[in-house]
């Protein structure tokens, strides 16, 4: 809506009382409300300052130093290992740090060469009842045997053509 530029003065006085009432009312709410929003934007300025700074928190006192507990004798050179599975040897290890498994190498690498060893190689027990069937039972020699006999057929087409009479064994009832 455009704006009337052509103003009485009973328009203008009445502009002028509303602007008076909307500047009392403002003067009347800041009196009322101006302390307690200055008091609350203060807090959360101290607020803004403390997140600012870095956390400190309180010093605990130390503990109570342990006393060393008795170690165990070590067991002799023969004796039971700790854990299931032997050490490996340090050139297959080395395995894992040469090249990339993309490539071949590198992780790929060292874990085809230790699925190539025989579970006995690589534990001191069997660990789950599969690795009893043919615990410590050597190297597997290889049978040959020989692929089944196959049969030879001469053609796909029947022996006396299309439109010959179908022999009696060849017809179902």
């Amino acid at each position: 809506m455009a704006r009337q530029l052509n103003m009485d003065a009973l328009q203008q006085d009445f502009w002028k009382e509303e602007y008076l009432k909307e500047l009392m009312l403002r003067f009347r709410w800041h009196q009322r409300y101006g302390a307690a929003v200055k008091a609350r934007q203060e807090q959360l300025r101290q607020r803004r300052q403390a997140t600012k700074e870095p956390l400190k928190l309180p010093a605990l006192p130390s503990p109570a130093p342990v006393p060393p507990a008795e170690q165990p004798p070590e067991e002799p050179a023969g004796g039971i290992q700790e854990g299931e599975m032997k050490p490996v040897a340090p050139e297959v290890r080395q395995l894992l740090y040469q090249g990339i498994s993309q490539d071949g190498e590198g992780r790929r690498r060292y874990l085809t060469r230790r699925t190539a060893c025989a579970p006995e190689e690589k534990y001191y027990t069997p660990v789950t009842t599969n690795f009893l069937y043919g615990w410590q039972m050597g190297k597997v020699t290889k049978v040959y045997v020989p692929p089944s006999p196959k049969c030879r057929i001469e053609s796909f087409f029947r022996k006396n053509g299309a439109f010959s009479l179908l022999d009696p064994r060849d017809v179902a009832m």
